[in-house]
C-alpha cells in the first residue's frame, strides 16, 4: 500500500516557528512531525510514501531526500503554482494511485493501529474510511456521526459552538480507494472535507469511519505544540526516540557532556553533541535539541530548545520554545509561553514575557523587556569593539567565517600593499581564528608579518622596528577562559583608537570590502630573530651589572598556559637563577580555582628554595601576581602600590599612569617622592596612549591590568616587570616583604551590582545630580570625593555587561563601610524604582 503524506500549508498558527519551516518538518522530541509520521507507517508495513509539496518544498526533500536512510521509498508532488487544497492536490498525482491508499496529515502526531483501519476498510468495502477520534473539544475539527456500523450520516468541517452535534472528529487520516478521486475535477483547487465527502455522501457511495484507539494531537497552533512534546515525554504516545534511554524516562545522546553537578529531573531529551555547564537545573518535562550548549547555572523549566541554540550562563527558560540556532544570553529571561524563532538573539539580562512571539533573525538587546511580539526590523547592528578589543565566545561568537570577514574589513581600511604583523597565543583556537584573519587580510592586498606563537609584549616591542601599519594579536581572554580577544594596534604597538576602532567597524557592518585580483593578494612572511629583538631591547632598558651581582632566586609558574618562554634563559644569562613552573602547555582553560591552587603551591616552592620571591604569569605575558619570600601572595591594589613606591624610588619626580579605579595609596606614595600621578579611564588603550603622550612616565597600570613600562614599549609587560623587579631589589636593598611593610594603609574595597543597559546612563545623570560639582571627578563614571583627604567612592559602569562597579577609598575603615552600605542602597533602590516606570511605560 501506498501513503500519501500531505505537507499542508504555511502554519500560520505556528509562527514564528514555520516563518522558514514547514509544519512537518517542526520537531516533536529534536525529530520532525513528518519523521515521526514515516516512522508510523513502517510499523504498519507502508514503506511507499508519496509527500505532497506546496510551501517551502525544499526542506522535506532535503532531509528526506529519497527515504533509503529511513528505510521508505520517498516520492514528491510539488504544487508549483498555487496550493490545490487537501483532495486537489491528491488528484494531481491520481495516475500513481492505482490501488487502495492511504492519506495521512504532515502536521499531526498520532500512534493510532493503522493496520486495524485498513483492516476495517476492507471489511465494509468502504470506498472512503475517515479515521476518527473522540476529543473534548471538538470547535477546531470536522465533526463525524455514524451508525452503528460506523457507516457516516452526516459531518461539518469546524463547527461553532450552536453546531457541535458529535465529539467524534475527523483526524485527518484516510484510506481511500482510488476511484474516489474521478469525482474531482482536474488542476482545481478542492478540499476532502468541504467537496470530496458531502459529494460521497451525496452519492451514497460506502463511506465509514473508523474510530480508532491511542494518541492523536494535530499540532496545528503554539500550545498544541508544547502539549505534544511534553505529551511525547510523558510516553503518552507511542514514539520512536532517537537517544539512548540512560535512566527512566531520560533520554541522552551521542557525545554529549553533561557536568557532574548539572541536576536533570525525568522525563527530559538531550540531544547529540550537547554541553550542559556546571550546576545546570533542567526539570522534567525539557527537550534539548542535538548541538547545544547550556553554559553554567542556567535554569530550564520545561523549555523546547530546538538544534544548535547557545544558552548563556544564568539563563532562565520557562516553558518557552527556542528555535534552531538561537542564542540567549547570560541571565536573560524568556518566559512561560514565549517563541523565539530561529536564528535570532536575547541579549544578556533582556526579558521576553510570557507568550511573547519573535519572528526568525532578531535582536533583543540586552537588558530589554519584550512585551510586544517581534515581527518587523532586521537584526539589529552590534559594536565589534567593546573595551578591550574584539571579543566573544570562542567558535559561537568568533568563529572562522567571522574573523575572515573581520580581516578583510581592517585591510579595507588600509592601503593596498601595507603590511600587518600578526602574532597569537599558543591555544589550537587561536591558530584557527589567526589563519582566518590572515586570509582575510589577504584577500585585500594586504601583506603578513607573521609572528605565529609569540607572547603579546614581544609583538609591541617588534611593531614599531618592522615597518608594518599596524597589528593584531589572538589570544584566549585573560579574564574569560571560553572568549577569544583580538586586539588591533597601531604603528607604535598601541591598541587602536575608538576613531579606527570605528572605521572597522564600519566596513564590517556596511560589507565594504574591497576584492583584489590574482596578483594583488597579499603575501605571508616570517620574520626571524623576533625574540632576538625583543631581547636586545630588554637588555638596553636594564642595569644588567645589578642583576648579575644580585644572584637572585625567582621562581615563575606559567599556570600550563606558554612553552618554549623567553625569560628563564635571559634571566639566567644575566646570572639570575629561574627556577620554572607548569611551562608545558595545557589545552584545557584554567579555572580561577585550579590558579589559586597553583599560588599556594607556588608559595611553598618560594619557601622550600628560599628563593627572593615568585613570580604567576597570565594572560600571555601581560599580567602577574608576586609571592614575597615568605609565600605571601601580592596582588591587586597592594601589588599596583609596590611597582609605583619601587619605580618612584628608582625614579624621583617621575610620572605613574594608573586607572581611575586604583587606591588612593598611589597618591600617598607620590607625595613621598615629589611624584605625578595621572589617572585614566579604566580601560587599557587610555593607559597606553596616557603612558605614550606624557612625557617622564615611569610606570602604567595597575595589578589587574598589568604594568607598562614606557622605555620598552607601549603595552603591559609582566616579563620586564621579573627582570626590573630584581634590578629594583638589588640596588635598592630591599625585599618584597620590606617594601610591602611601608606601603601606606588604605582601605580599598569594590563591590559589583547589576545594572541593566537601559538604566546606566540614567543612574549616572542622577550622581551627577545630586552631588556638589566640586565634589565630582568624571574621567569614567562619577567619582564623589571628601574634601581634605583621600577618601572618595567611584561608581563605574561596566563597559560590556549590564553591570555597575562601586569602588570605595579611604584610612578610615569605618567610613568605607557606611559607604558602601549607603550607595548600595541608593543604587539599589534607583534601579528598581527607573524598572518600574518602564514597565509601567510599557
Amino acid at each position: 500500500m501506498r501513503a500519501v503524506l500531505m505537507a499542508g500549508g504555511s502554519g500560520t498558527r505556528l509562527r514564528p516557528l514555520t516563518c522558514d519551516l514547514p509544519k512537518p518538518m517542526v520537531p516533536i522530541l529534536n525529530r520532525p512531525i513528518a519523521e515521526h509520521i514515516i516512522n508510523l507507517l513502517k510499523r504498519h508495513n507502508i514503506y511507499e510514501v508519496i509527500a505532497t509539496l506546496h510551501y517551502l518544498p525544499d526542506a522535506m526533500r532535503d532531509y528526506f531526500q529519497d527515504g533509503s536512510d529511513f528505510g521508505i521509498q520517498m516520492t514528491y508532488a510539488v504544487e508549483e503554482d498555487q496550493p490545490l487544497g487537501t483532495a486537489g492536490c491528491v488528484k494531481n498525482i491520481a495516475e500513481l494511485l492505482d490501488e487502495t491508499f492511504l492519506v495521512i496529515s504532515g502536521d499531526s502526531i498520532t500512534d493510532f493501529d493503522l493496520t486495524a483501519a485498513i483492516e476495517f476498510h476492507k471489511q465494509q468495502k468502504s470506498k472512503a474510511t475517515l479515521i476518527l477520534t473522540r476529543v473534548p473539544n471538538p470547535i477546531e475539527f470536522g465533526v463525524v456521526i455514524t451508525d452503528k456500523n460506523g457507516k457516516i450520516n452526516r459531518f461539518l468541517e469546524k463547527p461553532s459552538t450552536s453546531e457541535i452535534f458529535s465529539d467524534t472528529v475527523n483526524t485527518g487520516t484516510y484510506i481511500l480507494e482510488p476511484e474516489v478521486l474521478e469525482y474531482l475535477p482536474a488542476n482545481t483547487e478542492c478540499d476532502f472535507s468541504k467537496d470530496l465527502f458531502p459529494l460521497l455522501l451525496a452519492k451514497d457511495e460506502p463511506m465509514y469511519g473508523y474510530i480508532a484507539q491511542g494518541y492523536w494531537c494535530d499540532v496545528g497552533h503554539l500550545d498544541a505544540y508544547r502539549e505534544s512534546q511534553y505529551d511525547a515525554l510523558e510516553q503518552k504516545v507511542k514514539l520512536d526516540v532517537a537517544y539512548k534511554e540512560v535512566s527512566p524516562g531520560l533520554w541522552v545522546g551521542q557525545n554529549t557532556y553533561i557536568e557532574p553537578s548539572a541536576q536533570i529531573e525525568a522525563p527530559a531529551v538531550i540531544g547529540d553533541n550537547c554541553r550542559i555547564g556546571a550546576r545546570v537545573q533542567i526539570e522534567g518535562g525539557t527537550v534539548v535539541g542535538d548541538n547545544v550548549t547550556i553554559g553554567a547555572d542556567a535554569n530550564l523549566k520545561r523549555p523546547i530548545v530546538w538544534n544548535g541554540a547557545i544558552i548563556g550562563d544564568e539563563a532562565q527558560l520557562s516553558a518557552c520554545v527556542i528555535a534552531r540556532g538561537t542564542r540567549v544570553d547570560r541571565r536573560a529571561h524568556v518566559l512561560e509561553g514565549a517563541v523565539v524563532g530561529s536564528l535570532s538573539s536575547v541579549g544578556e539580562e533582556a526579558q521576553i514575557s510570557p507568550f511573547i512571539r519573535v519572528w526568525p533573525s532578531k535582536k533583543i538587546e540586552s537588558g530589554a523587556i519584550l512585551n510586544i511580539n517581534l515581527i518587523w526590523g532586521n537584526t539589529a547592528q552590534r559594536n565589534l569593539f567593546g573595551q578591550r578589543g574584539v571579543q566573544g565566545l570562542a567558535n559561537i561568537d568568533v568563529t572562522p567565517e567571522f574573523a575572515v570577514k573581520l580581516g578583510a574589513a581592517y585591510g579595507s581600511t588600509l592601503k593596498p600593499g601595507s603590511k600587518v604583523a600578526v602574532s597569537r597565543d599558543q591555544r589550537n583556537i587561536s591558530r584557527m581564528v589567526t589563519r582566518s584573519l590572515i586570509a582575510g587580510l589577504m584577500s585585500v592586498g594586504i601583506d603578513i608579518q607573521n609572528l605565529d606563537a609569540t607572547a603579546i609584549p614581544i609583538t609591541r616591542t617588534v611593531i614599531p622596528t618592522m615597518g608594518v601599519v599596524g597589528g593584531i594579536h589572538v589570544r584566549v581572554h585573560p579574564d574569560r577562559p571560553d572568549y577569544i580577544l583580538i586586539e588591533f594596534m597601531d604603528a607604535q604597538g598601541i591598541n587602536l583608537s575608538k576613531s579606527k576602532e570605528k572605521k572597522i567597524e564600519g566596513a564590517y557592518f556596511k560589507e565594504d570590502m574591497r576584492r583584489s585580483q590574482i596578483q594583488e593578494i597579499g603575501d605571508v612572511a616570517y620574520p626571524s630573530q623576533v625574540a632576538d629583538n625583543y631581547c636586545t631591547a630588554f637588555e638596553n632598558c636594564l642595569h644588567i651589572d645589578s642583576i648579575r651581582n644580585s644572584r637572585a632566586k625567582v621562581v615563575i609558574d606559567y599556570v600550563y598556559a606558554v612553552s618554549g618562554a623567553v625569560l628563564p634563559q635571559m634571566l639566567d644569562n644575566f646570572g639570575a637563577d629561574a627556577v620554572v613552573l607548569n611551562a608545558s602547555l595545557n589545552k584545557s582553560t584554567m579555572s580561577a580555582m585550579n590558579r589559586e591552587a597553583l599560588l599556594t603551591q607556588l608559595g611553598h616552592v618560594v619557601e622550600a628554595l628560599k628563593a627572593n620571591f615568585g613570580v604567576q604569569v597570565s594572560a600571555n605575558g601581560e599580567q602577574l601576581i608576586l609571592v614575597d619570600e615568605s609565600g605571601i601572595p601580592i596582588r591587586g591594589e597592594m601589588l599596583t602600590a609596590l611597582m609605583v613606591d619601587m619605580m618612584l624610588t628608582s625614579n624621583p619626580r617621575g610620572t605613574v599612569v594608573v586607572p581611575v579605579h586604583a587606591s588612593s595609596a598611589v597618591e600617598q606614595i607620590a607625595r613621598r617622592h615629589d611624584g605625578r600621578v595621572i589617572r585614566t579611564k579604566a580601560n587599557p588603550t587610555a593607559l597606553m596612549e596616557a603612558c605614550h603622550k606624557n612625557p617622564n612616565v615611569v610606570l602604567g597600570g595597575s595589578g589587574d591590568t598589568g604594568f607598562i613600562f614606557p622605555e620598552l614599549h607601549p603595552g603591559f609587560d609582566a616579563m620586564f616587570c621579573i627582570a626590573k623587579l630584581i634590578e629594583m631589589l638589588t640596588i635598592q636593598e630591599r625585599s618584597l616583604a620590606s617594601v610591602r611593610s611601608e606601603l601606606p594603609r588604605v582601605i580599598h574595597k569594590a563591590y559589583t551590582m547589576r545594572c541593566p543597559w537601559t538604566v546606566k546612563g540614567s543612574l549616572m545623570r542622577y550622581l551627577v545630580e545630586t552631588h556638589p560639582a566640586q565634589n565630582l571627578e568624571l574621567i569614567d563614571g562619577v567619582k564623589i570625593c571628601q574634601p581634605y583627604d583621600d577618601s572618595w567612592i567611584l561608581m563605574l559602569p561596566d563597559a560590556s555587561e549590564p553591570l555597575v562597579h562601586l569602588y570605595i577609598n579611604s584610612n578610615d575603615r569605618e567610613w568605607v563601610d557606611d559607604t558602601l552600605r549607603d550607595y548600595r542602597a541608593r543604587v539599589q533602590m534607583f534601579i528598581e524604582k527607573e524598572e518600574e516606570e518602564m514597565v509601567a511605560e510599557v
